[in-house]
């Protein structure tokens, strides 16, 4: 099923005029710009074009570690990641779970006390792995979570605890030497010029799905027959296809691609989710990808949305097609990606990769930068520093306090929570869409909660949602929000936890971290001069968050 949009057969012809699929195997940084400064930066950004070929060298000795690994008896493993680092061994974990012989695979992306220690209950201490994942090295998450592991580890009376841990990084980098330092079992030294999140093919990808179970040969042949159809002209072209009918979108004011997925492949979302938000989402444009909406009927939807549907052989869903037929016939651009296997989402890896730079040269921007991902960290740096000094964070008094919920309007002072949420929603314009961001424990109830506040606004406003959960989201849809059109509508949740956690060598623990991660990117949207509101919860968040839903009008 494909929806064809007006302007892509023009599309495609511009795309061949410019010779865009030889010029981007050629690894020619003049597609997205003039910049002699900023071309030399995406000369040291194109690796990922290399990998399928290139990483098969690497499974001799990513075997081997899997073999030692087992051998040494652990039965789980716990990936400290963020972003790029992440989101590919979280697609594997959801999608893969644990396969016969391999370990069970917790992904740890957060600073929130509540999920660490909910992950901590799940494993056995002394018989788990610790995989510490970052391109940069010194990531604070990462760290932070390093430190408060190593720090168990060490009061459990472990003697030699870097033998239960593996670093994966750049060349060079702080982590590097900290892996050297405390004699990690094994590090994997990934390349340089391979970005964050173009990198689920390269060691931060692989060495996670090794320890499932997961095939690396298989996922490297796969994505190895993707790169060979991504060098064909025109349609023939997967990535191209994918990418042009996404700039046709963008060009037709259609700049929210509403991700469906058969129920197998639900975890891909959150991968693309990153790629496409924070490649595209600058210079006052941007796709926003809209993930885990509810599907809903054609009238729902307005003529910003397009909708791009994963469809795994042998896993129907009538209902949902059912729906996607009803988008097509009322005119709504449906694009859909059939793949024979769950191991064919590695090619789908590579496809989005190189669509991906696609849509970047069709709308004139550098995808393989994120320009506005630093102002949330440098506002926390700030706020950390004085948390230390003062002993408190620096919050601004409340506009509203009502039932424990204190609220942080734009304007004005609301008469009630009620009003606040349904004031602001009230600021919106056609083509917006809605962003929750929650700095609490992704539990069950919360997490459901959220969602019916998502289908409660979606029904009120006609608007699309999003919901983010912080600190994941500064690392994916952030820099889209602070850099894109301007045309979101940022809703910030933050709480109360019932229990901190420590990180050791630090004046701060893991909920002062996330409190100030918060507060830095709240700044940053405010100084971006955006539309944002905050409500920190009382106790009972779940409650709290059950009274916004009802009072969405």
């Amino acid at each position: 099923m494909t929806t064809a949009l007006p302007d892509l057969p023009s599309l495609f012809e511009e795309l061949e005029e410019e010779n865009v699929v030889d010029r981007l195997w050629a690894k020619d940084p003049s597609l997205w710009t003039s910049d002699p400064v900023v071309q030399g930066t995406i000369r040291q950004r194109l690796g990922w074009l290399d990998l399928p070929g290139f990483m098969a060298d690497a499974v001799p000795e990513i075997g081997a570690f899997v073999k030692d690994v087992k051998k040494a008896g652990f039965k789980d493993v716990v990936l400290l990641g963020m972003g790029g680092s992440s989101l590919c061994p979280e697609v594997l974990r959801q999608t893969f779970g644990r396969a016969p012989g391999g370990l069970k695979l917790h992904v740890l992306d957060t600073t929130d006390p509540g999920a660490i220690a909910a992950a901590s209950a799940k494993i056995v201490l002394k018989k788990t792995l610790f995989l510490v994942a970052s391109k940069s090295g010194g990531t604070i998450e990462v760290m932070s979570l390093f430190k408060h592991f190593w720090g168990r580890l060490e009061k459990a009376g472990v003697k030699t605890p870097g033998a239960q841990f593996v670093a994966i990084t750049d060349p060079g980098t702080s982590l590097e030497k900290l892996a050297r330092d405390h004699a990690f079992r094994k590090t994997f030294i990934s390349r340089a010029d391979v970005g964050g999140r173009f990198s689920a093919l390269t060691f931060f990808g692989l060495v996670p799905a090794a320890l499932i179970g997961v095939s690396v040969e298989k996922l490297l042949d796969r994505s190895a027959r993707q790169a060979n159809a991504c060098r064909e002209k025109g349609e023939a072209n997967p990535g191209l296809s994918l990418g042009a009918w996404l700039g046709a979108a963008m060009e037709a004011g259609r700049d929210k691609m509403t991700i469906v997925t058969s129920k197998k492949l639900a975890g891909f979302g959150v991968w693309v989710e990153q790629l496409v938000a924070e490649s595209t989402g600058k210079q006052g444009t941007g796709v926003v990808p809209i993930d885990g909406e509810t599907l809903g009927a054609p009238t729902d939807y307005g003529a910003d949305r397009v909708f791009v549907h994963l469809k795994l052989a042998g896993s129907a869903d009538r209902p949902m097609e059912k729906k996607l037929d009803a988008l097509v016939s009322a005119g709504h651009p449906v694009l859909t990606l059939p793949l024979a296997t769950p191991l064919d989402l590695a090619q789908e890896f590579f496809r989005w990769e190189f669509a991906t730079a696609v849509v970047g040269q069709i709308l004139g921007i550098n995808p393989f930068d994120e320009p506005n991902v630093s102002e949330s960290k440098a506002n926390t740096t700030r706020i950390l520093q004085r948390f230390e000094s003062a002993g408190a964070l620096p919050e601004p008094a409340p506009t509203l306090t009502e039932s424990g919920v204190r609220v942080w309007a734009p304007t004005g002072k609301p008469a009630s929570l009620s009003a606040a949420l349904n004031d602001f929603l009230a600021r919106r314009q056609p083509g917006d869409y809605v962003a929750l961001m929650a700095y609490l424990t992704p539990a069950p109830v919360l997490h459901r909660a959220l969602q019916t506040i998502r289908a409660r606004i979606a029904r009120a406003t006609g608007l699309a949602t999003t919901l983010g959960y912080g600190p994941r989201y500064l690392h994916s849809t952030g820099q889209l929000h602070k850099g894109g059109a301007g045309n979101g509508l940022f809703i910030q949740f933050t709480g109360l936890d019932a229990k901190d956690l420590d990180v050791p060598g630090a004046a701060y623990g893991f909920s002062i971290l996330k409190r100030a991660q918060a507060l830095g990117d709240f700044e940053a949207l405010g100084n971006h001069k955006l539309r944002a509101i905050r409500f920190d919860l009382s106790k009972n968040a779940a409650k709290d968050l059950a009274r916004f839903a009802v009072s969405v009008n």
